[in-house]
């Protein structure tokens, strides 16, 4: 490490490093009464000395009885650039410009903001005068979402779109140094090394898994930004707790009900399913008709199953098929070792058919891609996901619709939720 400062407004455990001795450095008892102060859940396991120690966030390196955490609370002084360094050239619609205007005036009336916008809306765009008014005042800014997927996918587009700032990037599939960066793009688990860092902290697709409902994670969320600071929470289908935070005035909701290009979402189409969608490593006959039609149809095709164990099983079928013999065929789901190459392969158009866990169900754009979704009526899709599967479709204005399909056995109200949902947002 250079130099101590490039671990401003972050926390770590004294067991890995521990320069508790400079100044600006505070050292705390990492468990005390029992809970872990990384990340506030209860340490229960013990150790075969018999110490506990937080099963929580092992992830990020373990923390047992008698360790510290070590925070550096020193403040900086970030250089000021005009514009807080956006380079970006692009427009905005009438109805973004009015959320970004908004969402800057939030800021600066401390009030913070929930945005409750379609998939497709551009989110991500309503969101750099926000960011680039808190840069401006050489402040510090965080985007952070659940999805490794997402980060891959904002950083780009962020590095285009503020050329001139240093911008970070962290999650737990591509280690990266700490660095003092003035705007970081990271997954919410990487939260938890942060203590007291941000003025501005985003939550991008907050009722995303894992950090809807995950209090270990929401309680990070708090620790990472200082007393002052403002939060946003984007999303295309709000949380029970978000909507009551808004009831009680915590957050000003802003709606967007219509996609950037204008066009309405498309409307997934539902087809019954009598015979099992997959038997003895052969395709339901109408179910392959179906992705057969996608691919003849010159359109990339997201075929989304429930399980992981189901993904090489639908692709050893789908080869057997002489009509595909021609296209590659790939799986991916969130342990996937090569998750970031074939999601690449997919978007650069050299794979055809991916099949797919809810790992790609949000924050990912490919063009021109049509959705399948096989058991829509299974227990882990919920209304929200299907919502977002959904809404991978018709992103592109050159391409504004497009075929989503739930395939069921049974019409579960996940499904008449999200079809519900779906149809509100077109009115």
């Amino acid at each position: 490490m250079e130099s101590i400062s490039n671990l401003a407004g972050r926390q770590w455990v004294s067991s890995q490093m521990d320069f508790s001795t400079k100044a600006g450095l505070t050292k705390i008892e990492a468990i005390k009464n029992g809970r872990c102060l990384r990340c506030n859940a209860r340490a229960y396991a013990k150790l075969p000395s018999g110490k506990k120690y937080c099963r929580a966030c092992i992830g990020l390196g373990r923390i047992v009885e008698g360790d510290y955490l070590i925070r550096n609370k020193q403040k900086i002084n970030f250089s000021i650039k005009a514009n807080g360094g956006l380079t970006w050239k692009g427009e905005l619609t009438l109805l973004q410009a009015k959320i970004a205007r908004k969402l800057v005036e939030n800021y600066i009336n401390s009030q913070d903001s929930l945005v409750h916008a379609v998939t497709g809306a551009g989110k991500t765009e309503m969101l750099f005068p926000l960011i680039a008014h808190c840069l401006a005042e050489g402040k510090r800014c965080c985007l952070s979402t659940p999805r490794i997927d997402v980060v891959n996918e904002l950083y780009p587009r962020f590095q285009n779109a503020f050329s001139e700032i240093k911008i970070g990037k962290y999650h737990g599939r591509e280690y990266q140094e700490p660095g003092l960066e003035q705007l970081t793009i990271c997954t919410t688990h990487q939260l938890l090394k942060f203590f007291h860092a941000f003025d501005l902290l985003v939550i991008d697709e907050a009722d995303s898994f894992p950090y809807v409902h995950n209090s270990e994670l929401h309680f990070a969320a708090e620790n990472a930004i200082n007393d002052k600071g403002q939060r946003v929470y984007l999303t295309a289908t709000p949380t029970k707790d978000l909507l009551a935070s808004v009831e009680k005035g915590k957050l000003q909701k802003l709606k967007l009900k219509r996609r950037f290009h204008g066009n309405l979402l498309p409307v997934p189409k539902e087809k019954l399913f009598l015979r099992p969608f997959l038997h003895q490593n052969k395709i339901n006959v109408n179910l392959l008709k179906e992705i057969i039609k996608v691919v003849e149809a010159g359109h990339p095709l997201l075929l989304f199953v429930p399980r992981v164990d189901q993904i090489n099983l639908y692709i050893d079928a789908l080869k057997k098929e002489p009509k595909l013999s021609k296209i590659e065929i790939s799986g991916v789901h969130a342990n996937d070792t090569d998750r970031i190459k074939k999601v690449g392969k997919f978007r650069a158009g050299k794979t055809r058919l991916l099949v797919t866990t809810t790992i790609l169900e949000r924050g990912v754009t490919f063009n021109h891609v049509w959705v399948i979704v096989v058991q829509a009526d299974d227990k882990i899709y919920s209304a929200s996901s299907l919502v977002q599967i959904a809404g991978r479709v018709g992103r592109d204005k050159t391409d504004s619709s497009g075929l989503v399909l739930f395939c069921y056995h049974k019409y579960t109200n996940s499904i008449r939720n999200a079809m519900k949902q779906i149809r509100e947002m077109n009115k």
